[in-house]
C-alpha cells in the first residue's frame, strides 16, 4: 500500500501544480486585458492635445492599474495606435510554481477609436 502511495502521490501533486498554474496563467491573461483596457479608456477621452499625450496618458494609466493589482512583470506599448485610433498592448509574464523556470509571456491588446470633439456645422471656431 505504501508503495503504491509513493508513486501516485507525486503524480497526483504535479497535475494539482499544473492545475495552479492555468489558473495563474488564466489570471494574468486577464489582468493584461483589463489593463489594456483601462488604458483604451484613459486615451481615448483624455481631453483635447497632441496624440502623444493621450497614448502616455494610456500606458500610464495601464501602469496604475498593475501596480495596483501588484503585477511585477509586465510592458505596456501604445505601438499600432493612430491619429484616429488608440491601441494599447499590455504584455505580463506570470509567476511559475516550478523555481528556476520563467512562464512564457501573455499579452493582451484593446483598440477603440479615439474621440475628436468639433463644433456642429455652421457654427465657427
Amino acid at each position: 500500500m505504501s508503495v503504491s502511495l509513493a508513486i501516485v502521490f507525486p503524480v497526483v501533486l504535479v497535475l494539482l501544480m499544473l492545475v495552479v498554474q492555468a489558473a495563474l496563467i488564466w489570471y494574468d491573461r486577464q489582468l493584461a486585458l483589463t489593463a489594456a483596457r483601462e488604458g483604451v479608456d484613459a486615451g481615448r477621452i483624455q481631453g483635447t492635445g497632441a496624440d502623444e499625450v493621450k497614448d502616455d496618458s494610456a500606458r500610464r494609466q495601464a501602469r496604475d492599474f498593475l501596480d495596483r493589482q501588484g503585477v511585477h512583470e509586465y510592458t505596456v506599448t501604445t505601438d499600432g495606435s493612430t491619429a484616429g485610433l488608440v491601441r494599447v498592448t499590455v504584455s505580463v509574464r506570470p509567476p511559475l510554481l516550478i523555481p528556476g523556470l520563467s512562464a512564457p509571456a501573455v499579452s493582451q491588446f484593446a483598440e477603440a477609436p479615439r474621440e475628436r470633439f468639433v463644433p456642429p456645422p455652421g457654427v465657427k471656431p
